[in-house]
C-alpha cells in the first residue's frame, strides 16, 4: 500500500489558529468567536478590522485611536503615485495591488522588523494605503484625476469618495462596509496558507501580503466574484436564466459562486449578503439581476444540491454599486489585508517551516549517458 495523498490537503489539520472558525453549533462562520452576522448587524467594518487585528471588539476610546490610525496612514508617496501613474492602463487592478504593496515594502522602514508590534504598525500602512492606490488606479484607467483620501471619511466613505468624487447614500455604505465584513477573514483558506507558508520562512509581512493577493487573484478562490458577474451578464435578462442553467448543467459546466469546501449546508456568509444585495437593488431601481440570482439559484439547489457562497451575492451587488468588475477582488483584497495581516502575527508567534512531503511517482534511477550518446 502506497502512502496516503491528500489533493489540496483536504481535510489535513495543519495548525491552530484563534482568529476564526465556522462554527457548526450555531452553524456560521465566527470571527474571535463572534459570528460574522452579528458583527455585520452592530458593527461597522472598522471595529471587526480591530477585532480581527488585536483579539477582541475596541471600546469607543480604542475604536478612535484606530481610526484615527488609519487615517493618518492614508497618503500614498510620491513615488508609488508616479509608479501607478506608470502602470498600462489594460493591467488587472489585482497586479496592481499585488505591485502596490511590494513598493510599499521596498518603501516601509520596519520591512526588516517581524516582531509583533512592528507587524501590527506595517499592517495597518498596508490596510490604509492599498485602497488609495487602487481608486487612484481606477481613476487613471478611465483618464480621470486621482482623488485623495480625506481623512474626515470613514473606510468605506472614502473608498466611495476615491473611487466615484462622491459618497452614495448611507444604506448603499451599509451595504459595501457590510461585504467588507463578510470577507474579512476565513481561516486557512489558500490566499491566508499561502501568507502563512511565505510568513514562516521569517519572509517580512510585504511579501506574505504580496503573495496572498497573487493567491486571491485566481477564479477559484476570489476572483469567483468577478467571473459570477461575467455570467450575468452572459444570462443578460432573467428570462434567459433557466435556459442558461439548465445547459451548463447539462453541459457539466463549472457553475461559479456555488459550492465551498467548508459549508457543506449552505455559506452562513450568504442570507446577509443577499439581504444586501436586495437593498442596493432596490435603491438603484435595478432587480433584472436579483431575478437572475433567484432562477438560478434554485435550479442548482433543486437539480444538484449545491448552495451559493458568499461571492454570489457580492459580485452583482458590486455591479449595482458602480464598481467594474475587475475591481470586485481588489475589494476583497482590501477587506482581506486584516485576515491574512493577523495570520502572519500568528504564524510569527508559534512558527515552524511549512514544508510539507510530496510521494514521488516519476522515473526510477536512470544512469546519466555522455552527451553523444544520448
Amino acid at each position: 500500500m502506497g502512502e496516503e495523498i491528500k489533493k489540496g490537503l483536504m481535510g489535513v489539520t495543519v495548525d491552530e489558529t484563534s482568529i476564526s472558525k465556522v462554527m457548526p453549533e450555531i452553524n456560521s462562520l465566527t470571527y474571535r468567536g463572534y459570528a460574522a452576522q452579528d458583527l455585520c448587524a452592530k458593527c461597522k467594518f472598522e471595529e471587526v478590522a480591530y477585532l480581527i487585528l488585536n483579539g477582541d471588539l475596541p471600546n469607543s476610546k480604542e475604536l478612535k485611536k484606530f481610526e484615527k490610525e488609519e487615517r493618518k496612514e492614508r497618503k500614498l508617496s510620491k513615488s508609488l503615485i508616479s509608479i501607478i501613474k506608470q502602470m498600462p492602463k489594460k493591467s488587472h487592478p489585482m497586479d496592481v495591488a499585488r505591485t502596490a504593496v511590494s513598493v510599499m515594502g521596498l518603501e516601509d522602514k520596519e520591512t526588516t522588523d517581524n516582531s509583533p508590534k512592528a507587524n501590527l504598525r506595517k499592517s495597518m500602512r498596508i490596510f490604509s494605503k492599498t485602497p488609495v492606490a487602487l481608486a487612484a488606479f481606477y481613476r487613471l484607467r478611465k483618464g480621470k484625476k486621482i482623488i485623495s483620501p480625506k481623512k474626515k471619511l470613514s473606510f468605506a466613505e472614502n473608498f466611495f469618495h476615491m473611487c466615484f468624487g462622491k459618497v452614495p447614500n448611507k444604506d448603499i455604505v451599509k451595504a459595501f462596509d457590510v461585504s467588507l465584513i463578510l470577507y474579512a477573514e476565513h481561516s486557512f483558506n489558500v490566499s491566508t496558507f499561502t501568507a502563512r507558508t511565505i510568513t514562516s520562512s521569517l519572509s517580512d509581512i510585504h511579501g506574505a501580503i504580496t503573495g496572498a493577493i497573487a493567491s486571491l487573484k485566481g477564479p477559484l478562490h476570489g476572483g469567483a466574484n468577478e467571473e459570477v458577474m461575467h455570467m450575468m451578464n452572459k444570462i443578460k435578462k432573467p428570462e434567459n436564466a433557466l435556459n442558461w442553467i439548465n445547459n451548463a448543467l447539462n453541459k457539466k459546466a463549472v457553475v461559479m459562486g456555488f459550492g465551498h469546501r467548508v459549508y457543506k449546508s449552505g455559506d452562513s456568509r450568504v442570507p446577509t449578503m443577499r439581504e444586501y444585495f436586495g437593498k442596493v437593488a432596490k435603491i438603484t431601481k435595478d432587480k433584472k439581476f436579483e431575478k437572475i440570482y433567484d432562477i438560478v439559484e434554485k435550479v442548482m439547489i433543486d437539480k444538484k444540491n449545491i448552495h451559493p457562497n458568499v461571492d454570489y451575492p457580492t459580485g452583482p451587488t458590486y455591479h449595482l454599486m458602480g464598481f467594474d468588475t475587475d475591481f470586485f477582488t481588489p475589494i476583497f483584497v482590501i477587506s482581506r489585508i486584516t485576515g491574512w495581516s493577523a495570520h502572519i502575527i500568528e504564524q510569527h508567534s508559534t512558527n515552524k517551516l511549512i514544508r510539507p512531503l510530496a510521494a514521488y511517482n516519476g522515473s526510477q534511477h536512470r544512469q546519466v549517458q555522455s552527451l553523444k550518446d544520448r
